[in-house]
């Protein structure tokens, strides 16, 4: 019995040594799966972008504003060919990231080979308070490749109403 009682201290420390060895096993396979997972979701997103978007009719426009700009850009609508593509209501934050150089992608889609015409309207304030309210359309021709055009964003005197789309 004296032997038992001796003994039970060290087993004891023994089986938490154990426990701890097995815990510290079991947290590195949950971080080995949780990587696993997040290489497997990427994949698969860059599949769904692939299969929805094929290069050969994949159009995506992007928004900047000019630099040095101050005015205060509220909203953005994007048509092509008549069609809405994209309306977005810019917040704070994003506006601030615009002025600061940022870019958004405002639309991402498919449209046929050819000739294509994008109507792009732009509504906010002018420095002095005033509202300031632009549309203006382009003409662009999609090819075999993905196209990537750039909408760029200035006050009154800018480009077409204060609008200019270029491709990037």
């Amino acid at each position: 019995m004296l032997l038992l009682w001796a003994a039970g201290p060290t087993a004891l420390t023994a089986a938490s040594d154990l426990s701890q060895d097995q815990m510290r096993s079991l947290d590195e396979q949950v971080q080995e799966i949780k990587s696993d997972v997040l290489n497997i979701a990427s994949e698969l997103s860059n599949l769904e972008e692939r299969l929805l978007y094929p290069t050969d009719t994949q159009i995506a426009v992007f928004v900047a504003l000019d630099e040095g700009e101050s005015f205060r850009l509220d909203a953005v609508q994007i048509t092509i060919d008549g069609t809405l593509a994209a309306h977005h209501i810019y917040n704070f934050n994003e506006l601030e990231a615009l002025q600061k150089g940022g870019v958004q992608r405002i639309y991402t889609g498919n449209v046929t080979t050819g000739g294509h015409e994008i109507g792009i309207s732009v509504l906010g304030k002018e420095k002095g308070g005033g509202d300031f309210s632009k549309a203006a359309s382009f003409n662009f021709v999609k090819g075999v490749e993905p196209k990537l055009l750039g909408v760029t964003l200035a006050g009154p005197g800018f480009g077409k109403d204060g609008i200019q789309v270029g491709e990037w």
